[in-house]
């Protein structure tokens, strides 16, 4: 079994094992720090509504086409079970096998990217995901790969360490003190990632994670498929990126026990700030139109400065 975690990767690389380590330590220092603060959080009444799926799943049929394969990036791997029955039917419905593969992982793209809101909540898999309708960067990655490998095509996880603009930090950090502190502890530190997909012995990345109305919502471009968001709304802290198959084993857990033991109003009041991002950007949307709203930011854009020296983590 061992062997086979190595393998898939399910064992975190050491940069990965640093970035937790440094985490971890982090949260305690915060945690014994407010424990009274922690005590009130869990206690304390947030109202919160999940945002309802924007799509209808499509029927599966047993005689759909799709590539098992126990091949390097197109295996299931955590989390990311390319097999599943609503995965194969969504593929076909995407126009798996149809298209050419470059058309096919953009269309993909697209429909994670537009349709999975942002929303923090504890890992699961990549069915939970498409049925419920949100999900955070991760859930949305995972669903992008098992959709591009579902129809043969070798898709990993592009994983780092990233300081963010001040629109995402209002967003995500700003709403609640105790996200601050921890914040703060870790040195600015936050995990994000995208995917990448292997077409004509290229990859290509894939960021799923902000919809259009969020990217709206904070003055940046829309990106693109095979359009990297590093340099338009954050920087990777040096060092700190990771190509891997899978998602590490335990990831799961801590975020469980972070966001429904640990701080679970927390959680709450920034998915409550994410969905107020949104539609504002939605509503910027509808003004102006996305392609003219897109055409009009990218001309002289440059990303917000970001002091990357107040970082305390570098992998380098």
């Amino acid at each position: 079994m061992f062997r086979e975690w190595k393998d898939k990767e399910y064992i975190p690389p050491k940069t990965m094992v640093k970035l937790f380590t440094k985490g971890t330590f982090a949260l305690s220092k915060v945690i014994i720090k407010n424990l009274n603060k922690l005590k009130k959080n869990r206690m304390e009444k947030v109202e919160y509504i999940p945002p309802k799926r924007k799509y209808k799943l499509p029927s599966y049929n047993p005689n759909m086409k799709y590539i098992k394969s126990d091949e390097k990036y197109l295996r299931p791997t955590l989390y990311c079970n390319p097999y599943a029955k609503e995965i194969i039917a969504l593929a076909n419905h995407l126009g798996a096998f149809e298209k050419e593969p470059y058309e096919y992982a953009r269309d993909v793209f697209e429909f994670v990217k537009r349709n999975i809101i942002l929303q923090i909540l504890p890992l699961d898999g990549v069915v939970a995901t498409l049925r419920r309708g949100y999900g955070t960067c991760l859930h949305k990655i995972s669903l992008f790969i098992a959709l591009c490998r579902v129809a043969g095509l070798k898709a990993r996880y592009k994983l780092y360490a990233l300081t963010m603009i001040q629109q995402w930090y209002e967003t995500f950090v700003q709403p609640d003190p105790l996200m601050q502190e921890w914040y703060n502890a870790m040195g600015y530190f936050m995990l994000h990632g995208e995917g990448e997909v292997l077409i004509d012995g290229k990859w290509i990345v894939a960021d799923v994670g902000p919809t259009p109305e969020r990217q709206a919502s904070a003055g940046i471009p829309i990106t693109k498929f095979g359009e990297d968001s590093i340099g338009i709304w954050f920087q990777a802290i040096p060092g700190s990126i990771m190509r891997v198959e899978s998602l590490p084993l335990g990831l799961g857990m801590a975020s469980k026990i972070l966001m429904e033991k640990i701080a679970p109003s927390s959680v709450k009041k920034i998915n409550n700030s994410i969905l107020k991002q949104y539609e504002k950007g939605k509503k910027i949307l509808e003004e102006i139109g996305e392609e003219e709203y897109d055409k009009k930011v990218r001309k002289g854009y440059k990303m917000p400065k970001i002091e990357l020296e107040r970082k305390s983590i570098i992998f380098e």
